[in-house]
């Protein structure tokens, strides 16, 4: 292994707390992404706390957030209380959606460039978990990525509803494809995106790592070849912490990532500690 330098920069000018830093983490030559942060806005976390995601269309492209009160009173109603990280791919949205602990299914729910919405159901496997962090499309588009909670060695892959003729067009049941399997375990990702084909970025609420304890990480998944819906490996590189800046002291939360192919740029979540967590902070990144 070798060091690389300048995986998270500040790109001036910010504001003084939001001041350059380079890191210097241990990872193979030529394989990090480079971040360079531009600044830094806020959201309300009661439609915001959860996820973010651009969508282009032929009107335009627009940034759309996800929190608590992003999740329509009837499917609260159908038991489908939390709402994950989402993602889009040519005017397709997704939603990730869970339910209580001892529900044995998960929901992704597809709105489509036309308007219409539909809900693809996934009946939980042997040992896997209820929890549905969040949704990552593959740029072909045929491909659909999603995480667990707690400590994990995978990542799950379906075949993108709608878009992928393994899937019925208008919802119904969605079964696993295949598995993305990490060389090392991952703990609490929050949001992944892919950057390219064969790499992803993802946001994690980790606060056991050596390197930079209580920190919450910047996560890259390198995939040994682009998702064909079989298990394919993929190694972890941690690139360092996301920040954590509040007037307010104590427990911070990573949530949502988003990556825009169109202007390089990556935006990601995090919740400020006490009374400051009315907002959440959303860093915005150029990637290259």
């Amino acid at each position: 292994m070798s060091r690389r330098r300048v995986l998270l920069t500040a790109a001036a000018p910010l504001t003084a707390a939001l001041t350059a830093i380079t890191l210097i983490v241990a990872a193979p030559a030529g394989a990090a992404t480079q971040l360079t942060l531009l600044d830094k806005t806020s959201v309300s976390s009661l439609t915001g706390d959860e996820g973010v995601a651009t969508v282009s269309t032929a009107s335009g492209t627009t940034v759309r957030y996800r929190g608590v009160a992003s999740i329509p009173l009837s499917l609260l109603f159908q038991g489908w209380t939390h709402i994950g990280d989402p993602d889009a791919h040519a005017g397709y949205f997704v939603d990730a959606y869970q339910g209580s602990s001892t529900r044995t299914s998960k929901m992704f729910r597809v709105s489509t460039p036309d308007g219409h919405a539909y809900k693809y159901v996934h009946q939980l496997v042997a040992g896997e978990l209820y929890n549905n962090s969040f949704a990552a499309i593959s740029p072909d588009g045929q491909w659909l990525v999603a995480g667990e909670w707690n400590t994990m060695t995978h990542l799950q892959v379906y075949p993108m509803p709608i878009l992928n003729p393994l899937t019925p067009p208008t919802g119904g049941g969605l079964n696993l494809a295949g598995y993305i399997t990490l060389d090392r375990p991952v703990n609490d990702v929050q949001g992944c995106d892919f950057v390219t084909d064969t790499t992803l970025l993802c946001s994690s609420d980790d606060s056991s790592r050596t390197l930079w304890p209580d920190d919450k990480p910047f996560l890259e998944v390198d995939l040994a070849a682009p998702l064909t819906g079989s298990d394919t490996p993929g190694q972890v590189i941690d690139l360092g912490p996301i920040p954590q800046r509040s007037a307010c002291s104590g427990s911070y939360e990573a949530e949502g990532i988003d990556y825009d192919p169109a202007s390089s740029q990556l935006r990601v979540e995090m919740i400020p500690p006490g009374v400051c967590g009315v907002v959440t902070d959303v860093y915005r990144y150029r990637a290259g």
